[in-house]
C-alpha cells in the first residue's frame, strides 16, 4: 500500500507536473501583441491580416536569401568591405600627397616659379573632387594655399566647380575659410552669382553659427543695392518671394512700407520671428543684424520694441557697439531702458571700458552713458575707476577723448560731427511719446492691482530707485535721465576723482598733449575749467599749476630745444591763442612768464596769432596790459590790429 501510495503520488506529481507545464505552453499560443508587430505594419488592420502580411514579407525575404548561396553573400560582403577599404585608401594617399605638397608650397623661401608649379599640381590632383576636399580638416588648408597663390584662371575654375555648392559649404566648419577667401578674389560677376544664390537663404544662415559668418562677409564685399537685397530679404515674406520688388531705391524700411502698401504689422511680425532665433542663439556681433534691428525698432509697437531691448541689456550688448548701427542700438537700450536695465549694461562692460573708449563707435555709447545714467554711484564704480588708469592714453586718443570731453563740455559742436549729434539725440518713435508711456505705466499698475488684489491710486505708481536712491522710470525723454546735468556732471567727474587725475596728467605731459592734435582739445577744456566752470573752484590750484606749465614751455628759447617750439607748433600755437582770448587767468600768466619784452621775437608765424590774441581778449586788462608793447607792432604793420567784434543783437 505504501508504495501504491507513493506510485500513486508520483503519478499525481507527474500529473501536477504536467498540468503546470501547461501554462508556458499557452504563453505561445497568444497571439502577437501590438508592440512585437514589425515596422511597416499597419497596427490597425485586423490580426489576421497582419500575419498574412508578416507572412509575405518573410516569404519575400526567404526567397532573396535562397536565390544567393552562402559563399555569395559572403564574397558580396568581402566586395563591399573591399571597395570602401580601396576608397578610404585612394582618399588617405591623396591626402598624404596633397600635404606632401602643401609643405612645399607655403615655404617662404622657395621661388615664385617653383610654388605656381607645386600650386598647378595639386589643384590638378583636386580637379573634380574640391567640394569634398573643402570640407576636409587636412585637405581644406591645401586648398586654401593653392587658391591664395594661383593664377586668376586656376582661381575661376575652382570658383566654377564650388558655386554649386557654396551654399552647403558655408555652413561647413573647415570650408568656411576658403568660401571667404574665394568671394574676396571674386571678381564683380561671381559675386553678384553668390549674392542672387543666397536669395531664400539669408535669414536661415544668419541663425546659423557658421553661415552667418559668410552673410557678413558678403554684405561688407557688397555694393549698395547688393546690400539692400540682403537686407529686403529679412524684411518681409512678399520681398522674400518677389524678388523684383527689391530693385528700387529707398533704404529705409519705412520709405519701403509706404511706397509697395505693406502692413506694418505684417512686417513686423516676420522680422520678429527672424530677430528671435537669432538673439536666442547670441549670434549679435554682424553688422547686417545691427541694421536690421535699427530699422525693426523704426516700424516696431512698444512693446515688442522693449521685449528686444530687454533681451539685448546686458553682456551682449558690449559685442554690438564696435559698429554704427551697433551703438545706435546701445543708446537705444540705455536711453529706454530701467535702472535695473542700465545697469546690466553698465555691468557687463567691466573690464572692457577702455577698449570700448577708444572705438569710434563705442565711445558714443560711453558719452550717452554719461549724459543719461543718473546713478552716478554705479558708474563712478564701474567706468570712471577704468578711465583714471588710462587718462594719457585716452586724451592721445581721438576716440578716446570723446567721453572726456562729453564731461567736460557736453554736446560740443566742435568736438562733435552733426551724424554722432544726431545719433546721441535719436530715440526709438514708439517708446518715446509722452502717451505711450503714460499707458504703459497704467497698463503696469493694472497688471499689479490683478495680482494682489488691492486699489492702488494711479497717480501714486511705484518707479525702480537706483543706487543713489533717485526715482528712475522706464521710459526717459530724449534729453536723458531726471537728474540735473550739472549736478551729474559734478558726481561723475569732480566728486569721483577722475578731474584731479586729468589735471595731473596734463600738467605732466603738457608738451606732449597741447602739441597732438587730439590732445590739444582736452588740454584746452582742462586749462579753461570746463563749461559752466565744472572744476572751479575745486581744482583752482591744479589748473593755476597747469597754467604755470604751459607758460614754462612758451618761455623757453629756440635755441634750447631741437623740438618745435610751442609758441611756432601749428596745433599748440593755436591752442594757446584761444585760451588766451577765452581764460584771463591764462593770458595774464602766459604774459608775465614768457611774453613781457619777448613780443617782437615771436611776431613773425605761427607765434604772431598768439601775440595777436591779447588784444582780441574779452577782458580790457589783457588788453591794457599787453597794448604797450604791441602798439609800435602794428604801427610797423608787422602785425595787424584784429577787427572789433560787432555784438549781433
Amino acid at each position: 500500500m505504501v508504495i501504491e501510495n507513493q506510485k500513486n503520488g508520483k503519478v499525481k506529481k507527474r500529473k501536477h507536473g504536467k498540468e503546470g507545464s501547461e501554462a508556458p505552453a499557452s504563453k505561445k499560443v497568444k497571439p502577437v501583441s501590438s508592440k512585437s508587430v514589425p515596422k511597416g505594419v499597419d497596427k490597425s488592420r485586423p490580426q489576421k491580416q497582419r500575419k498574412q502580411s508578416n507572412y509575405k514579407k518573410l516569404d519575400a525575404e526567404n526567397e532573396k536569401k535562397q536565390s544567393l548561396t552562402k559563399k555569395d553573400r559572403r564574397l558580396h560582403a568581402k566586395e563591399l568591405a573591399d571597395a570602401r577599404k580601396q576608397k578610404r585608401k585612394r582618399h588617405y594617399t591623396l591626402e598624404q600627397e596633397l600635404a606632401h605638397l602643401w609643405e612645399k608650397m607655403r615655404q617662404h623661401d622657395i621661388a615664385k616659379e617653383d610654388r605656381s608649379r607645386l600650386v598647378t599640381e595639386a589643384l590638378k590632383k583636386m580637379k573634380g573632387k574640391i567640394s569634398e576636399i573643402a570640407s576636409s580638416h587636412v585637405s581644406s588648408r591645401v586648398l586654401q594655399t593653392c587658391v591664395k597663390y594661383c593664377s586668376q584662371a586656376e582661381r575661376d575654375e575652382v570658383f566654377g566647380e564650388l558655386q554649386p555648392h557654396l551654399l552647403n559649404l558655408a555652413c561647413s566648419t573647415y570650408a568656411v575659410h576658403l568660401v571667404k577667401k574665394l568671394l574676396d578674389s571674386a571678381s564683380k560677376k561671381q559675386l553678384a552669382a553668390f549674392v542672387s544664390s543666397l536669395h531664400g537663404h539669408v535669414a536661415s544662415h544668419l541663425r546659423h553659427m557658421v553661415g552667418s559668418v559668410v552673410i557678413e562677409h558678403v554684405y561688407q564685399l557688397a555694393n549698395a543695392t547688393q546690400k539692400q537685397e540682403l537686407l529686403m530679404e529679412l524684411y518681409s515674406t512678399e520681398l522674400q518671394l518677389f524678388k523684383d520688388l527689391v530693385s528700387m531705391k529707398e533704404s529705409r524700411l519705412v520709405d519701403v512700407i509706404s511706397k509697395l502698401g505693406l502692413q506694418k504689422s505684417s512686417v513686423s511680425r516676420h522680422m520678429s520671428s527672424v530677430i528671435q532665433p537669432i538673439l536666442e542663439k547670441g549670434i549679435v556681433d554682424h553688422s547686417i543684424i545691427h541694421r536690421m534691428l535699427v530699422e525693426y525698432f523704426s516700424i516696431a509697437d512698444k512693446f515688442s520694441a522693449r521685449d528686444v531691448l530687454q533681451q539685448l541689456s546686458g553682456p551682449l550688448l558690449v559685442r554690438m557697439i564696435h559698429t554704427r548701427d551697433g551703438s545706435q542700438i546701445g543708446m537705444f537700450c540705455i536711453k529706454h531702458g530701467s535702472a535695473k536695465e542700465r545697469k546690466k549694461i553698465i555691468k557687463g562692460m567691466k573690464g572692457h571700458i577702455g577698449k570700448i573708449a577708444q572705438d569710434q563707435y563705442g565711445s558714443l555709447v560711453l558719452g550717452c552713458i554719461v549724459s543719461v545714467v543718473d546713478d552716478t554711484k554705479l558708474a563712478t564704480k564701474i567706468i570712471m575707476r577704468e578711465l583714471q588708469t588710462i587718462l594719457k592714453e585716452l586724451a592721445l586718443d581721438k576716440n578716446g577723448r570723446r567721453p572726456l570731453l562729453q564731461l567736460l563740455h557736453p554736446n560740443c559742436a566742435r568736438y562733435l560731427s552733426p551724424s554722432d549729434v544726431a545719433a546721441l539725440n535719436s530715440s526709438i518713435p514708439s517708446l518715446c511719446s509722452k502717451d505711450a508711456s503714460e499707458a504703459d505705466s497704467r497698463a503696469e499698475l493694472a497688471d499689479v492691482n490683478e495680482l494682489d488684489g488691492e486699489k492702488v491710486d494711479m497717480e501714486m505708481a511705484e518707479v525702480e530707485h537706483d543706487e543713489d536712491g533717485n526715482p528712475d522710470e522706464v521710459n526717459h525723454s530724449i534729453n536723458g535721465g531726471k537728474k540735473d546735468p550739472l549736478i551729474r556732471r559734478q558726481e561723475l567727474l569732480v566728486n569721483s576723482g577722475l578731474a584731479e587725475g586729468l589735471v595731473d596728467v596734463c600738467i605732466e605731459n603738457a608738451g606732449e598733449l597741447i602739441a597732438s592734435n587730439s590732445g590739444k582739445e582736452v588740454i584746452y577744456e582742462v586749462a579753461a575749467g570746463g563749461a559752466d566752470g565744472i572744476l572751479h573752484p575745486t581744482l583752482d590750484d591744479k589748473i593755476n599749476s597747469l597754467h604755470e606749465a604751459i607758460a614754462a614751455l612758451a618761455a623757453q628759447s629756440k635755441s634750447e630745444d631741437t623740438k618745435e617750439h610751442v609758441l611756432e607748433n601749428f596745433h599748440s600755437s593755436r591752442t594757446i591763442r584761444k585760451l588766451v582770448v577765452d581764460c584771463p587767468s591764462f593770458a595774464v600768466t602766459l604774459w608775465e612768464k614768457a611774453l613781457k619784452g619777448k613780443c617782437r621775437t615771436w611776431a613773425q608765424g605761427h607765434s604772431s596769432k598768439v601775440i595777436s590774441a591779447f588784444l582780441e581778449s574779452s577782458d580790457s586788462k589783457v588788453c591794457e596790459l599787453a597794448k604797450e608793447e604791441l602798439q609800435p607792432l602794428i604801427d610797423e604793420a608787422i602785425i595787424k590790429q584784429p577787427e572789433a567784434k560787432t555784438v549781433k543783437q
